[in-house]
């Protein structure tokens, strides 16, 4: 039965419209797996590379063994990042350490900064036209790290250029839904501004048929903000939150590739530049396209805790943006 279930699957992926190369940099860690393994699920990739600086080629062997059409191709070491990045339409970054329990956002990125510069180089030699989805933390300050190096080498397109806050709508819509007593699939929370901590903002205002009190707001949105720290806590040391990354980040990886293929009407948020407050970049619904975002959205009218929540975080999210500025351009 179950091997039946797998044929009719594989036939019905392999009859749709496929032809999309997508590389996962940082594909032996605990958010890369689980995605590399998502990814070779979706039917509009033909060619999924996968790429570390260690394990790679196990790591790619055990996924191409799932009966779906994407040819999976595994590189290691940094002499192969150009061969794994050629011909890219989209790259997906989880490459970097992972938080640990005492971890401040600085520590990560004291570590993490130099990792994605380096990467960003490698993406403007090897695939100057990629849409690049940013998932290495801190987010806030590696998508303008990222963007700053593509500047330099005049292939910068900020239409192209995503930090994936995904995983905050996914956590605000399932704690949502939970106090609301409703499905997930029938919640679609806005989130927006940056991917950490106090810069999260839930709009939760903006869900229909909530009636929140002030303090139930409070406590969703802390929740959706420190939702991070609940599963690093949880974990008691052994990790992150990598399974609902890796979950977050298809979605967008994948609501991108159908928008990329022509369909209409996807809007999701994502950390992008754009000009609708003092932050250079800033998480907001977006409406993609064939050539990545097609139109910046506002995100509507907020209440006055959201407001208050927007004014106060604003300081924290310029200065971590203008941090990776400098670092880049040091």
């Amino acid at each position: 039965m179950f091997a039946s279930y797998i044929s009719r699957s594989s036939s019905k992926l392999s009859s749709q419209v496929r032809g999309f190369k997508v590389a996962v940099i940082g594909a032996s860690g605990g958010i890369g797996q689980p995605l590399s393994l998502l990814m070779k699920m979706e039917p509009k990739i033909t060619n999924l590379a996968l790429f570390d600086v260690v394990r790679t080629p196990g790591v790619a062997a055990d996924v191409s063994h799932c009966p779906t059409p994407a040819k999976v191709t595994g590189y290691v070491g940094n002499e192969e990042i150009g061969s794994a990045l050629s011909g890219a339409d989209v790259v997906v970054i989880p490459a970097g350490v992972p938080r640990k329990p005492g971890m401040t956002r600085d520590d990560l990125f004291n570590i993490n900064a130099g990792i994605v510069k380096g990467l960003a180089e490698s993406c403007a030699t090897a695939c100057p036209g990629a849409m690049f989805l940013i998932i290495s933390n801190p987010v806030n300050s590696m998508v303008p790290i990222f963007a700053e190096v593509l500047k330099k080498h005049n292939v910068y397109d900020k239409k192209k250029l995503f930090g994936v806050t995904l995983l905050d709508v996914c956590r605000a819509n399932t704690f949502v839904a939970e106090a609301m007593k409703v499905q997930p699939k029938d919640v679609n929370v806005t989130v927006i501004g940056g991917h950490a901590g106090t810069t999260i903002v839930p709009l939760l205002s903006q869900v229909p048929g909530a009636n929140f009190s002030d303090e139930e707001i409070e406590k969703l949105t802390h929740r959706i903000q420190f939702g991070g720290d609940e599963v690093v806590k949880a974990k008691d040391g052994a990790g992150s939150a990598t399974l609902s990354m890796a979950y977050a980040a298809n979605v967008f990886s994948s609501r991108l590739l159908s928008a990329m293929s022509g369909e209409e009407g996807v809007v999701e948020c994502a950390m992008v530049e754009n000009s609708l407050t003092p932050a250079s970049f800033f998480a907001t619904p977006v409406k993609l396209g064939k050539n990545g975002v097609e139109e910046v959205l506002s995100y509507g009218s907020v209440s006055a805790i959201e407001q208050a929540n927007i004014d106060s975080m604003m300081p924290d999210l310029t200065k971590q943006i203008q941090k990776g500025v400098d670092f880049s351009n040091a």
